[in-house]
């Protein structure tokens, strides 16, 4: 297949793939790993789906829009809103999440004792820089990101696969039983790279499903093979950033998988005030860049929010309420043919599909904060 197909699946992938993946293993060490990989399958089922839907929504939808802009042709000024609160809250968790996890996976990796928010602000200043590059240099940064992300995972499967303890693997903790859920939403939240997917493989659509296919399919494996590792190694002993339970090598997993995920989330952000929401150069500069630091130093001075919480209740937020207005959205745009034409990918948002869905989505955010 060709190098469109594959820096576009690689996009998506690099953008699910972020700090959620360091927060999985904790979480299925306390629920139990088989729980976990339940709702990891079903919830991956639910967002290939909900992906699907936004790629045909981008396909049947003339101009380049972000999330906001698709909400609002669609829905109006109401689901503008509810998209645009929805995208800032998980976006800005994502950000929020990275910026802590880069500090003090540095912090572990470089000797001296320095304070992790240094290397936190390091990080900001070099991925605000790289933001420049815009669309080039998101293909070159995702496709080597993800690429590195791969072999570095199967790299550690294949080292620590022999010691892992079967017996870690078994147990279960039904009290804890909902407590994967938040973060395995935020560790499959890809929404906002969807439109950039469809200006990356413009030009061969026919390839547009099958790249939204695998790049959601390939976090899902990882994640399932990184898990496995470290909670049948480590059983309950997983830290909530797991790599920092391993030592210095397998720190640098952390530091890729949030370099390639904080790109493309800015890259987006940036996008949505400058074509959705029209607005100043300084602005744009302001919401993209600075927002995600002033948080930062916020919550690492006053220490407000720990590393899982945060993806936890920015996952069941942001995903479930995008994922219900994805479904909404959906149903409006199957009256829109582009150029006259049926789209490349057709779903079946008829209404029993979208009706489990938004109970599903609606349920998730429930059992959050009840559990």
């Amino acid at each position: 297949m060709d190098k469109k197909f594959w820096a576009t699946t690689f996009t998506l992938t690099g953008t699910i793939i972020g700090a959620g993946i360091l927060g999985i293993p904790y979480v299925f060490a306390q629920s139990g790993f088989l729980i976990g990989l339940f709702w990891l399958i079903a919830l991956g089922a639910v967002m290939i789906f909900v992906n699907l839907v936004l790629g045909e929504i981008t396909l049947r939808t003339k101009g380049i829009h972000q999330l906001p802009g698709y909400s609002e042709k669609y829905l109006g000024p109401w689901g503008k809103y509810a998209m645009f609160f929805a995208m800032l809250f998980g976006i800005y968790s994502a950000l929020l999440a990275y910026l802590i996890g880069e500090g003090e996976s540095f912090s572990r990796l470089i000797p001296g004792n320095v304070n992790p928010i240094f290397f936190g602000i390091a990080f900001w200043i070099v991925m605000t820089l790289l933001l420049r590059e815009g669309l080039k240099g998101l293909k070159k940064i995702e496709t080597w990101g993800v690429m590195g992300i791969i072999v570095i995972i199967l790299g550690i499967f294949i080292k620590f696969v022999p010691q892992v303890q079967p017996s870690n693997l078994l147990t279960f903790n039904l009290p804890s039983f909902a407590l994967p859920i938040g973060v395995i939403m935020f560790a499959l939240l890809g929404f906002t790279s969807i439109p950039e997917l469809r200006q990356e493989i413009k030009g061969k659509e026919k390839l547009f499903k099958k790249a939204i296919v695998i790049g959601t399919i390939i976090p899902i494996f990882l994640y399932i093979l990184f898990s496995l590792i470290f909670v049948g190694i480590l059983g309950k002993n997983v830290t909530e950033v797991a790599t920092l339970s391993f030592g210095p090598f397998i720190t640098v997993l952390g530091i890729f998988t949030m370099f390639t995920s904080y790109f493309v989330l800015s890259y987006s952000i940036r996008d949505t005030f400058k074509y959705d929401l029209k607005t100043s150069k300084t602005i744009n500069f302001f919401f993209t860049s600075l927002v995600p630091l002033i948080l930062y130093l916020l919550v690492s001075r006053f220490n407000l929010i720990g590393f899982v919480s945060i993806l936890g209740i920015g996952g069941v937020i942001s995903g479930g309420l995008t994922g219900i207005l994805v479904i909404l959205i959906g149903r409006k745009a199957k009256t829109q043919t582009r150029n006259g034409k049926d789209p490349e990918i057709q779903m079946p948002i008829i209404l029993p599909i979208a009706a489990i869905l938004i109970f599903i989505f609606i349920a998730g955010i429930i059992m959050e904060f009840a559990f």
